[in-house]
């Protein structure tokens, strides 16, 4: 497994605090985020590259990087298809830095870009690559397709002001809308901060930024999610078929939330492969 750092150097950004973390915390779940990188995983050997590749954004409430169940377990089962995966370990905005609401999707758009620059020596089909986002993850993915064109810190070199558009996305039991009926709390809490205002909400909805240059976008959701409405999925659905955007949906009975490459003997399992043929459609 390769590991990429996204810049060469310092990060766009500053002010970062490593936060102590408490006794026994899990290291499949990533804090303290310095550095943020995409960790590599082509096909595994026997099964040819397809040439297309997938951005894996793992959720966590913007508190964590869940990096097993929502990136690696994704990663091997998208692998067997012959998808080159990246799976994003992104900065998280309550670890100090300034512009806190903005430092993860900066990664975002930065990992697209690399994604994309290494294309040719990696044969990876550069308008190819799309975004897969889990939970928090899938706001990510979603703030992704709204607001790939905003770099909102200055550039650290030329790959800063290249295309991070993803050619489609994916956004799994998704955090969508973050005002307080609808959101999930904690990730509001933790991408905002407290007393957040409504036009900090509004801004990071992305619901309320397609357009007709939004990518594609596949969502599934189970309808007894426990921890973020199955609504969010429907209101990024109806703004897409608003803006005349594709977009494919998929609401299963069960699953619960974070089933990441999904449940064993339950119908979400069928998603990567449901996902998978959709993309075919896009991308032909």
């Amino acid at each position: 497994m390769e590991r990429v750092p996204l810049w060469p150097g310092a990060v766009p950004g500053t002010g970062f605090q490593a936060q102590p973390l408490p006794a026994g915390f899990p290291d499949i779940l990533i804090r303290n985020v310095a550095r943020p990188e995409i960790r590599v995983f082509p096909p595994p050997a026997g099964v040819p590259s397809n040439g297309l590749s997938l951005l894996l954004l793992p959720g966590g409430a913007y508190s964590w990087v869940s990096i097993l169940n929502e990136g690696i377990e994704v990663a091997a089962r998208f692998g067997a298809m012959g998808y080159t995966t990246f799976v994003l370990v992104y900065r998280l905005p309550g670890e100090g830095w300034e512009q806190r609401a903005d430092v993860s999707l900066a990664d975002a758009r930065r990992a697209v870009q690399v994604i994309r620059l290494d294309a040719a020596r990696r044969q990876l089909r550069p308008d190819g690559i799309m975004a897969v986002g889990f939970s928090a993850g899938g706001h990510l993915a979603a703030s992704l397709a709204t607001g790939y064109g905003n770099r909102v810190f200055p550039a650290v070199d030329a790959l800063d002001d290249s295309d991070a558009r993803p050619a489609a996305v994916a956004a799994i039991y998704p955090v969508i809308s973050l005002s307080p009926d609808l959101g999930h709390h904690d990730s509001t809490a933790n991408l905002l901060g407290a007393n957040s205002t409504a036009e900090q909400i509004a801004r990071h909805s992305p619901a309320l930024h397609v357009t007709a240059d939004t990518p594609p976008m596949f969502l599934a959701h189970a309808l007894d999610d426990p921890a973020v409405k199955p609504e969010n999925t429907l209101v990024m659905m109806r703004a897409m078929t608003a803006a005349q955007r594709p977009v494919e949906v998929h609401m299963f009975e069960k699953g619960g939330h974070a089933f990441g490459a999904g449940r064993a003997n339950q119908p979400n399992k069928a998603w990567p492969d449901l996902f998978h043929a959709w993309a075919q459609t896009q991308l032909s």
